[in-house]
């Protein structure tokens, strides 16, 4: 009788996490073995692992690569959002920049102007000053004269350049206010 008893403890003991509706995790470790258990087995750790019902049944996949793959692509997308959100907003901004800044088309030309003249003014002293080097250069020091010389040449073509970015700097906003305002 104590061995009926015990048999049906032992019966019941084992049939409990099934009546229960426990669950179970299996993997296969490194080594290739699979390995089973009610919580995930240690040699599981970092693999993929199966979820067991309590019939046997797998019912969820759980890759641990995969996940952390999806949330840094997540992750990497709502950056990208939040860029583009703020790339939206820093042209929204210079738009009404713009808008605020001139009244018309004319305003834009004017400013133009304005900059050119305030340039080129720069260019004629910058040349008037090289023409007082060249000329004062016998009472210089020569090594002095020379780097002085140098320095407003550079200064120069610098200026030069500058007015192409002038150009180059009205033109877009000038088109931008046109297309903003329709031409007006």
């Amino acid at each position: 009788m104590k061995t009926r008893m015990l048999a049906a403890a032992a019966a019941a003991l084992m049939l409990a996490p099934l009546a229960c509706g426990a669950q179970s995790y299996r993997c296969v470790g490194q080594d290739g073995k699979k390995y089973y258990g009610s919580t995930v087995p240690r040699p599981c750790i970092g693999r993929p692992v199966e979820e067991l019902n309590a019939h046997g049944m797998v019912v969820k996949r759980i890759d641990p690569e995969g996940s952390e793959k999806e949330r840094i692509a997540k992750e990497a997308k709502e950056a990208k959002q939040r860029e583009e959100v703020s790339a939206q907003r820093e042209v929204t901004r210079r738009n009404r920049a713009l808008l605020a800044t001139y009244t018309s088309l004319k305003d834009i030309d004017d400013a133009r102007g304005r900059a050119l003249a305030e340039n080129q003014k720069a260019v004629e002293e910058i040349q008037a000053r090289i023409e007082r080097i060249k000329k004062g250069q016998a009472g210089y020091d020569a090594r002095n004269a020379e780097a002085d010389l140098k320095y407003h040449e550079q200064l120069l073509a610098a200026k030069q350049k500058e007015v192409a970015h002038i150009n180059e700097k009205y033109g877009a906003d000038r088109k931008r206010y046109a297309e903003l305002t329709g031409g007006r």
